[in-house]
């Protein structure tokens, strides 16, 4: 079985996006955060994180400016209570992370992190940044954006992440870093 979505990595991103898995919308679509309830797009607008408000379909042109995308179960499609344990392979997730260096991980809700980190129940995850890191890679727990977390939305923590984003390009770490795989 192949992915269902094709990540968007390769050198010189200053974060990547981690999702669980694809929507059932996202694989019909072939494009993350495709569902018309999910926020993911227009927090990155509103917070500034992109210039304009993108389309689904448009997100590999995400890696120009230097971010990415990809998701623990990625072979898996459906919302998080229809995904099992054995979804999830975060070896292998935490090798492209070791692999391409991306200065952050924003993991798009606590169940992504939850997914990659293991069970660890007695363990509270808050929103922001983590003590945890993949190498040098830090790490951020963001609010899902899903419109069925639509409880636990807050764009201070996606605001947070932008500055954070935002200090990086300008250092100069702009899209003429960033370099596709070969």
């Amino acid at each position: 079985m192949t992915d269902v979505l094709p990540d968007v990595l390769g050198h010189g991103l200053i974060v990547v996006f981690c999702g669980t898995a694809a929507s059932n919308a996202s694989a019909a679509a072939g494009a993350y955060y495709a569902n018309p309830g999910n926020r993911f797009w227009s927090a990155l607008y509103s917070t500034g994180i992109t210039p304009r408000l993108f389309d689904p379909r448009d997100f590999r042109k995400l890696f120009a400016l230097r971010i990415g995308l990809t998701d623990l179960a990625k072979r898996a499609v459906g919302s998080d209570r229809d995904l099992s344990a054995s979804d999830f392979d975060s070896a292998t997730f935490a090798a492209k992370i070791q692999r391409w260096q991306p200065q952050i991980v924003a993991f798009t809700s606590k169940r992504a992190f939850h997914a990659w980190r293991g069970p660890s129940p007695r363990t509270r995850i808050d929103y922001g940044w983590q003590a945890e890191m993949i190498g040098a890679t830090k790490l951020f727990v963001l609010p899902s954006p899903s419109g069925a977390a639509r409880r636990y939305w807050d764009i201070s923590h996606w605001k947070a992440l932008a500055s954070a984003y935002q200090a990086q390009m300008a250092k100069g770490f702009g899209i003429a870093n960033a370099c596709l795989p070969q």
